[in-house]
Order: structure tokens, then sequence, then C-alpha cells
């Protein structure tokens, strides 16, 4: 967690919630009012970004509130059960609440979601990986939250290695002609990956020596002959609407990776409450 950039994002966040002012907060409290409150789990989920961002939306707002008895992240929790107490100012603890809360609510939804599909695969020698289908913005975050929830990241940006998809094929004319060009411009440390929807597609990265083919919305029976067909000659990585009731299925093909968006697109949020403490 880069924590230059994280501060810098949580004051976008306050600054987009506080706005000019808390209006009622600061109607009703002074600026030297103390008070504390916990955050507390309405129930049973896996934490992500407590200590590492929730708690630092209290010392962004203000530097004196002092947080305290933080939760480790991974841990599972249970109904009523205390995640952090935090003490400070009255009204900066009103502040930061729902920026904190938000974070915390989404980051443990995607380790709890994570860990769902890591748990039904756990006898299989395949990784389970995020995408970039992130929120724009959040994305260093809710890739923290994946490999919380025990699965691996994907690309972090377009920069991080070459991923040939169905749209770059269709505008350059063939996987040979994209691989060509693609070589033809990278490092040799870098590794090609192709993403592919049929056998035929399958044999011609085999031809070009990629090092990743990508079986994108394919069944598990196509999966197996892919996988037959490849026979350790590429990495694997099935992908495409990837499911609870469908990745053991996919994993039983063979493949090395699954990789599925709706860890991060479609991850519900934790029900988190703040308490206060009297």
């Amino acid at each position: 967690m880069d924590k230059n950039l994280l501060h810098g994002m949580i004051r976008e966040f306050l600054r987009e919630d506080v706005g000019r002012g808390d209006l009622t907060s600061e109607s009703i409290f002074s600026e030297h009012e103390m008070g504390s409150a916990r955050l507390v789990a309405r129930d049973s989920f896996i934490v992500a970004g407590l200590e590492c961002v929730a708690a630092e939306v209290f010392k962004v707002q203000n530097p004196a509130v002092i947080n305290i008895d933080p939760v480790a992240d991974g841990t599972l929790t249970h109904p009523n059960m205390s995640l952090l107490a935090v003490s400070g100012p009255v009204v900066d603890l009103l502040k930061a609440e729902r920026v904190a809360l938000n974070l915390l609510q989404r980051l443990s939804g995607i380790a709890t979601m994570t860990a769902s599909f890591v748990e039904k695969v756990k006898v299989y020698p395949v990784r389970i990986t995020d995408t970039r289908k992130t929120t724009p913005g959040l994305r260093m975050l809710e890739k923290y939250a994946v490999r919380v929830g025990g699965g691996m990241n994907h690309r972090f940006n377009l920069a991080d290695g070459v991923l040939i998809k169905d749209n770059h094929i269709a505008a350059c004319g063939s996987i040979e002609q994209a691989v060509e060009k693609v070589r033809g411009q990278i490092p040799h440390t870098i590794r090609i990956e192709v993403e592919t929807d049929t056998l035929e597609q399958v044999q011609e990265c085999l031809k070009c020596g990629v090092d990743i083919i990508m079986l994108d919305n394919m069944s598990p029976e196509m999966m197996l002959k892919a996988v037959r067909l490849i026979n350790g000659r590429a990495l694997v990585e099935a992908s495409g609407g990837v499911s609870l009731e469908t990745v053991e299925a996919i994993a039983m093909t063979g493949v090395d990776i699954i990789s599925i968006g709706a860890l991060t697109h479609s991850a519900p949020s934790c029900d988190i409450g703040m308490d206060w403490s009297f």
C-alpha cells in the first residue's frame, strides 16, 4: 500500500463528502469537545482495509485522533464484534465516519467474496486472480482486498504486461500478426498473453509460441480440450462469466489461473457501523 498515494486519495474522498463543512456536527459540537466510538461488525465477513485504510481516514481528517485495538486484516468477524476504537475531537470523528465505513465495507466485501472462490478450489493447483474491472480511483485498494481474501492480482494497468484481446486481433487481422508486431516492440523480459475463444485460436497461439493463453467464455468441456491441446506449452488462464457455481468445474480442467471480474465489480459491501462510546 503506497501511503503517500493513499493519503492523497483519502483527502479527495473527505473533500467530496465534507464539502465546505459539516453543518450538523459543527452546529452541535465545538472543535474542542472530545469523544470516542467503535467500528462494529453487524455480520460475519473477512476484514480488509481496517488499519491500513479506514483507520488512516480518521488520522488524515485529524492527526490527533487515536486509533485503538484494530483487528488484523484477514480476520473473520462475528456480529457485534468490535473492529476498531477511535478517540478524538467529536467533529472530526463524525466527519471521517462515512468515508472510513464506505471504504472498509467495500474492501471487506471484496475480500469475503474472494475467499469464497479460493475456498471452492483449494484442492486444485490453480490461482484465483482479479481483473482490471475495478472502481475507477480505487484499484490499489480493491486489488489489495483481493490479496487479503487469498486471491492474486492480474495486471494493475495496461503497462504491466501484454494481453492481446479480441479487439486487438480483429483490428490487426490475426493473432499471428498481432503477436509479431508486439514482439518487435517489447523487451524480451515481457511475456505475451493472448485471449482465445476457439480451439483454432488456441492452435494459432501455440504456433506463435505465446507464453499465456486465455480461454475466454469457454465451456468446461471445451476448456478441457484446450488444456490437453496446450499440454504444458503455455500457462492457461480461464476467464469470462466465472461464478461460485462454475469455478470448481473450471479448476478441474487443469487451467493454471482463473481470473474473475466479479471479485471487484460485483462484491456486496459488508454491514459495518460506528457506535458511539459513552
